[in-house]
């Protein structure tokens, strides 16, 4: 399994210098190899993939010797990284999407690079400031938050400078499966280890038995953002005055960001150490921002972003993590199956035919819950034992939860089992 730490790197001076002078190299490497992709023969032996361009870099070296200041490692992974983006530019064409070309990187928007496999070392990991080691450039201090796992291999190292100024370094880790944690054996799965989780707006997430986490609050960081654009507006392009602007404007929407995913990080990992088994609705979001007067509010909410973090923190924590058919959950009662129209602004579910009454998302849960087992491998049998033997139902004892209690306490409640502050934050410092 591979996953991501992310630190905060403080460089001097003349290392900063120096790192900004290898990005840039390493900016003139990506576009010399999309200028050889594009005008070198097709049939050329030496084109057409990242492995065969490789080859062309001692090449490269005795024409512009500016290529030879930087780690030949960091050169190869330079030439894979436009393979990579024009594989995910066909990728995108392939699923219908209306894609161009791969365009020429000015300074602005090429800000990192990358050591791959050698060319780097972390030392002196004892306390909270750390050592990265770069070969031609020297050493870096970094804010060593939260320690690398010692059964982690570090593969890669990609230094970047951010549009605020600031300069981060992420470790792409690699975890071999038997030393991750075992996920509980299907057929063993208890009721209440398993949760089916509806993602909202008004509540960001209701669980399966009962718990609402409310949205996020950022309106106070748009109000600041909003103001801040308009002096940048008003500034003359390139100046210093707008330069120093811009970056304000950049370190209110890195805000804004990091407040959205620390929410996040916390809410996802208490769900996995929590539960044995986690299910929620595959969203899919673009044509849920396309057709919505609300696309801003949906768009914060970043649900695919939640996705893919409880995804990959299931296998960390050893817990089942299933997607399931996001269509009519909150249309279906949970109770006899009947599906009724709703609008939006009815925030509860009345069935006609049953009679079942309860809040329009707790049942949208409790049906993610009922599809989850079933996409778990689970018979119809064992589902419905599961749910007989669940906790009842009863309205009167649901618990609502604030973002901010999330934020502060590190998971919504007390519950045996759930991190605590220092384990379920995860920051981009």
């Amino acid at each position: 399994m591979e996953y991501t730490h992310r630190f905060r790197a403080r460089p001097n001076e003349e290392v900063a210098a120096a790192l900004t002078r290898h990005i840039d190299i390493h900016r003139q490497a990506y576009n010399h190899t999309r200028y050889e992709y594009e005008n070198l023969p097709s049939d050329t032996d030496t084109i057409g993939s990242a492995y065969k361009h490789h080859k062309r870099l001692t090449e490269w070296k005795d024409r512009f010797p500016v290529f030879s200041e930087v780690h030949s490692k960091a050169l190869q992974r330079t030439v894979t990284r436009f393979y990579d983006n024009l594989g995910n530019l066909s990728d995108r064409k392939a699923a219908g999407y209306n894609v161009g070309k791969l365009r020429w990187k000015p300074p602005r928007e090429y800000r990192s690079m990358t050591y791959s496999q050698s060319g780097f070392e972390l030392k002196n990991t004892s306390g909270q400031t750390a050592t990265l080691w770069l070969t031609k450039i020297g050493d870096i201090p970094i804010r060593y938050h939260r320690d690398i796992p010692d059964e982690a291999v570090i593969k890669e190292v990609t230094v970047k400078h951010e549009y605020t100024g600031e300069w981060f370094v992420s470790f792409a880790l690699e975890v071999d499966d038997a030393d991750l944690p075992e996920k509980p054996p299907i057929d063993e799965l208890e009721a209440g280890e398993c949760v089916g989780v509806d993602l909202g707006i008004l509540n960001y997430i209701h669980t399966s038995d009962g718990l609402s986490v409310g949205k996020l609050d950022v309106e106070a960081e748009y109000g600041h953002l909003r103001k801040a654009q308009r002096t940048l507006s008003r500034r003359e392009q390139g100046s210093e005055n707008w330069e120093e602007q811009r970056r304000r404007v950049a370190s209110i929407k890195r805000r804004i960001r990091r407040k959205v995913l620390d929410f996040q990080h916390k809410l996802t990992t208490w769900l996995v150490t929590e539960y044995d088994a986690v299910f929620v609705e595959d969203l899919d979001v673009k044509p849920l921002l396309e057709d919505s007067q609300n696309a801003r509010n949906k768009q914060d909410a970043a649900w695919r972003q939640f996705i893919t973090l409880l995804q990959y923190k299931a296998d960390l924590h050893g817990c089942h993590v299933k997607q399931v058919d996001p269509e009519n959950t909150t249309k279906q009662c949970h109770e006899c199956g009947v599906k009724t129209d709703k609008p939006l602004w009815v925030r509860e579910h009345s069935c006609p035919s049953c009679g079942f009454l309860l809040e329009r998302d707790w049942n949208a849960a409790l049906n993610v819950l009922e599809r989850g087992l079933r996409k778990l491998g689970l018979g119809q049998p064992e589902v419905q034992r599961l749910l007989e033997t669940g906790a009842a139902v009863d309205a009167t004892h649901r618990e609502s939860v604030s973002a901010s209690a999330v934020v502060e306490a590190g998971s919504p409640t007390e519950r045996k089992g759930s991190p605590g502050l220092n384990e379920a934050a995860v920051t981009a410092e």
